[in-house]
């Protein structure tokens, strides 16, 4: 029954996440609420491990999932699943693509798509940057009703050590750097202070 869901569930979030693997960050937070597979904390984890490996986030992702919930044809279930309504729109669309490739319909679709992929993508980085840099998303939790001063909700070192990396990304002498080496970095800052 297990493999059965996850295909499910991956299977929908490979049907409605238009706008490649950072679209699908909605669907997997309304996901792991809804199974209890992962919290967010996890979720975040996932994000940065599947951003700094090779391949497609949103398959990284389906992979781990579906690995942590039944092994390994977990793992294969799930990357299916994700990869499935692709699949079957491409081959839809590959008999058609001549003629819909000249019609103002098809691109008034897609131009309508880019504003909400967009704001799936904001949102979910937004929630992602939350889930890092406030105590009351990553693990600390605040009681509900108890007044705490908004100086007191950033994880401060988590915030400084980010700001320092942004910095450091635009400075002259290290802009040209390659992005893993910040990404490396980081998680040795992460390892050796315990964020």
């Amino acid at each position: 029954m297990n493999l059965l869901l996850l295909f499910y569930e991956f299977a929908k979030v490979g049907l409605f996440a238009v706008g490649g693997g950072l679209a699908t960050i909605p669907f997997l937070q309304d996901m792991g609420s809804r199974t209890g597979w992962f919290t967010d904390a996890q979720l975040t984890t996932m994000i940065a491990v599947s951003e700094s490996t090779p391949g497609p986030m949103g398959v990284n992702m389906a992979t781990y999932v579906g690995y942590e919930i039944s092994g390994i044809p977990g793992a294969v279930i799930a990357t299916l699943g994700l990869i499935f309504p692709s699949i079957v729109v491409i081959i839809i669309i590959a008999g058609f693509l001549q003629k819909f490739r000249q019609s103002k319909t098809v691109d008034a679709i897609f131009c309508g798509l880019r504003p909400a992929s967009t704001a799936l993508i904001a949102s979910a980085g937004l929630s992602v940057a939350a889930s890092v840099l406030m105590f009351h998303q990553s693990g600390h939790e605040i009681a509900p009703g108890q007044a705490v001063p908004v100086i007191q909700l950033f994880h401060w070192p988590v915030v400084i050590l980010a700001a320092a990396i942004f910095v450091a990304a635009k400075w002259g002498p290290l802009k040209k750097l390659h992005p893993v080496v910040f990404i490396a970095f980081a998680a040795v800052m992460g390892i050796v202070f315990q964020f």
